[in-house]
């Protein structure tokens, strides 16, 4: 059986002033800066839920949307450094039916809006609406632990996956790191960080390096190694 395709019809209704950012195959690409001309640059992707916010189930109040200071420092650290963070963020709350694009959207100013007020930004924000499917051969290549917001966000912004890192709560979002060809994934210890531990462990291999149970204050004091131009 081939791969179920989801198009942007399937998840319609999309609010018109969201059309330009939710593409043919469902999945929401929001550029908030251009890519950089020349070599490409080594980025770091960040999940959203139980990373960079507290994990609230389907999360989709502004309200609820309480920033994890290590997280924060993170990306103003990154944004210093001139390393593009990118979020990657699985949404299956809109392919279930438990909340729409406009609230999704809502959810994401609100963060923006506290990030910017913590000194930092995020350059670019990917989100998957597509639920979990029951044959594994029908799921979206964009939902971790598939890869694809990580290469799509490679091709849109002009990035070095090969020099990237990611860090999230799950084993999928270190899958997901795995499988586009990056050499770090860093399981923080929020969210499901503990539950998903061992899991993550057995990611690592040769040429994947996997850091278990360090906050993302940790990952802020390394990020000179994504730095550009150095070597």
């Amino acid at each position: 059986m081939g791969r179920t395709r989801l198009t942007r019809a399937a998840w319609q209704p999309v609010p018109a002033e969201f059309q330009s950012r939710v593409d043919d195959d469902g999945l929401w690409r929001e550029l908030r800066s251009p890519p950089a001309p020349g070599a490409p640059r080594p980025a770091l992707f960040l999940d959203r839920d139980g990373t960079v916010i507290e994990e609230v189930g389907f999360l989709s109040r502004p309200d609820d949307v309480r920033p994890i200071t290590d997280a924060l420092a993170a990306i103003v650290r990154a944004n210093a450094l001139d390393v593009p963070v990118v979020f990657v963020t699985n949404q299956s709350g809109i392919g279930r039916g438990h909340f729409g694009w406009r609230e999704y959207a809502a959810v994401e100013e609100r963060l923006a809006a506290l990030i910017a007020k913590a000194g930092g930004r995020i350059d670019a924000v990917y989100a998957s609406p597509h639920p979990p499917a029951p044959d594994p051969g029908a799921q979206s290549p964009h939902r971790k632990p598939a890869p694809g917001m990580l290469l799509r966000a490679a091709s849109d912004l002009n990035l070095d996956l090969g020099a990237s890192w990611i860090a999230g709560d799950c084993a999928s979002d270190i899958e997901a790191g795995r499988r586009a060809g990056l050499p770090l994934g860093w399981l923080a210890p929020t969210g499901y960080g503990a539950r998903d531990a061992a899991r993550a462990r057995s990611l690592a291999g040769p040429g994947f390096t996997v850091v278990v149970g360090r906050g993302l204050a940790a990952l802020a004091a390394r990020l000179e190694e994504l730095a550009p131009g150095r070597s």
